[in-house]
């Protein structure tokens, strides 16, 4: 897909909508797999843990009393606090699976009673195997419930799109099943204590070369054991209506990197001779400010 065939697709709300279930539905989900790789890691000394968030898309209007009036297509990210762990980082809303809460709360969304799985993106669904479909749902329900506790978001401002491929971190033995959801209409951010900020990204930041980077990590003398060499990862530099920078890298980068290339095609530009910002990882960072 061309830069102008892309730009296109994004001025049309629904056009877009639709191109984003039809190509989620035809990407590979891991979920079962990821599932059993997970339980199979209980009785070790440091199992894994599975954690459902949410890429949320948004269309804000050029003229909010029409619907049909152009606009653009946004991101809707959390920036962490600091009492969290990853302190300062973007990230989609969610966490960790709760085992006995959303597998509770699940019946909720899978039934339709609160109607988040709509149209073909539900329909999508229901043709994968048993076993990912209920996986699909399970973390959809985990990470509808951690976006309402950490902004405020409510459910049934939610339209389910598909899910992503899922995502194992490097520094934490966790696995993350990343979700779509459209925002419906604009809402009132109510952050709880994990959470500084939102932090909105135009879908169109991304076709931009001159808004990536490196990033280079150099972990403290007190980090701990591991490597202490730094290392460098591509990221994403943006512009806030403050004039601060604020940097999207790690996981959360590459899912929506992942997104873009499975439903606009889209390949992440060359970025090793783009600016290169440097930070040191100190141990706030695997546990936050408080111990």
């Amino acid at each position: 897909m061309t830069h102008e065939k892309r730009l296109a697709c994004l001025a049309n709300k629904e056009d877009f909508l639709a191109l984003v279930a039809e190509r989620l539905a035809t990407c590979t989900i891991d979920y079962r797999e990821k599932m059993r790789f997970i339980h199979g890691t209980r009785a070790a000394a440091e199992p894994h843990s599975a954690a459902g968030v949410l890429l949320l898309l948004h269309f804000r209007s050029h003229d909010p009393a029409s619907d049909h009036s152009r606009g653009e297509f946004i991101l809707q990210l959390i920036k962490r606090s600091a009492k969290v762990t990853q302190p300062g980082d973007l990230g989609c809303p969610g966490g960790i699976l709760h085992p006995f809460l959303d597998p509770l709360l699940r019946p909720l969304i899978s039934y339709r009673l609160i109607p988040i799985m709509q149209g073909d993106a539900f329909k999508y669904t229901l043709m994968k195997d048993r076993a990912t479909s209920r996986a699909i749902t399970l973390f959809l329900t985990n990470a509808v419930r951690e976006a309402w506790e950490e902004t405020g978001l409510k459910p049934w401002n939610i339209l389910f799109l598909g899910p992503l491929p899922s995502y194992s971190l490097l520094l934490f033995k966790r696995i993350i099943f990343p979700l779509v959801g459209f925002v419906k209409r604009e809402w009132h951010f109510y952050p709880n204590s994990e959470v500084e900020n939102i932090i909105e990204i135009p879908l169109t930041t991304f076709f931009d070369e001159r808004n990536y980077g490196l990033y280079r990590i150099q972990p403290s003398n007190d980090i701990g054991a591991g490597r202490k060499d730094s290392r460098e990862f591509p990221c994403l530099i943006i512009h806030n209506n403050k004039g601060k920078e604020e940097i999207l890298w790690g996981a959360t980068f590459f899912i929506i990197m992942n997104f873009l290339n499975i439903v606009l095609d889209f390949e992440m530009p060359d970025v090793h001779e783009k600016r290169v910002i440097s930070r040191i990882l100190g141990p706030e960072y695997l546990t936050g400010h408080h111990k």
